[in-house]
């Protein structure tokens, strides 16, 4: 799916092939929720039908409502380019936050703009990552293919915990390993030695939701 105001490829006349909806027709809503210039101009957003023409704030208002108890940690210490790809996961999977551990700076490209309704939080270090969680009473459960890793689909994850991954290729650094109090690894089939961090997010976090949390709303 095309993101928010990503450009797209269609001709501005070819109403058949933009994403989301035009201005809107008849009288406009008095709800406070609606943006007014989404609804003068339409609204191309990479948003659920339920969120159209809703104002940002109103939108991360409602989802806050509702987040998860599950949270999503990365370690960022190569500018790894999947951490959009995580965080675009977690906002689908509703997860309460988003924490980027190590640089500050990552490639928001890959996320599609989905932060702009994210939490997203930032540790310089490993030690005050787990210093923060453990201050929450939540779990740090890290996700690798390592030796002594419990098979994900042999386990239930916690309701209130971090799902923390390593950086594409090296995996969870030394120091992250000895903080997680539980090491999960996702089966595999075929001859590749890893999957992309940012598939194995999805699947954690799917794993969570299907254990943990109902149908989403219509």
């Amino acid at each position: 799916m095309i993101g928010d105001e990503a450009e797209s490829s269609a001709r501005p006349d070819d109403e058949s092939l933009q994403v989301g909806v035009g201005p809107w027709v008849g009288e406009w809503p008095s709800d406070p929720r609606y943006d007014p210039d989404l609804l003068a101009q339409g609204d191309r957003r990479n948003v659920v039908d339920r969120y159209r023409y809703w104002r940002r704030e109103a939108v991360v208002a409602d989802l806050d409502t509702r987040r998860h108890d599950f949270h999503v940690a990365i370690e960022n210490w190569q500018h790894d380019l999947n951490i959009g790809t995580v965080v675009r996961n977690a906002n689908a999977f509703l997860a309460a936050e988003v924490h980027i551990v190590g640089l500050r700076k990552w490639n928001r490209r890959g996320a599609m703009v989905t932060d702009r309704y994210q939490h997203v939080r930032h540790h310089p270090t490993i030690d005050e990552f787990v210093a923060w969680a453990a201050e929450r009473d939540l779990a740090v459960i890290g996700i690798d293919n390592l030796p002594g890793s419990q098979p994900m689909e042999t386990v239930t994850l916690p309701r209130r915990c971090v799902l923390l991954f390593g950086q594409e290729g090296p995996g969870l650094s030394a120091t992250a390993r000895a903080a997680c109090g539980q090491l999960f690894s996702i089966a595999q089939y075929g001859s590749t030695r890893s999957i992309n961090a940012g598939v194995a997010s999805g699947i954690a976090m799917h794993a969570w939701v299907r254990t943990h949390a109902g149908p989403p709303p219509e």
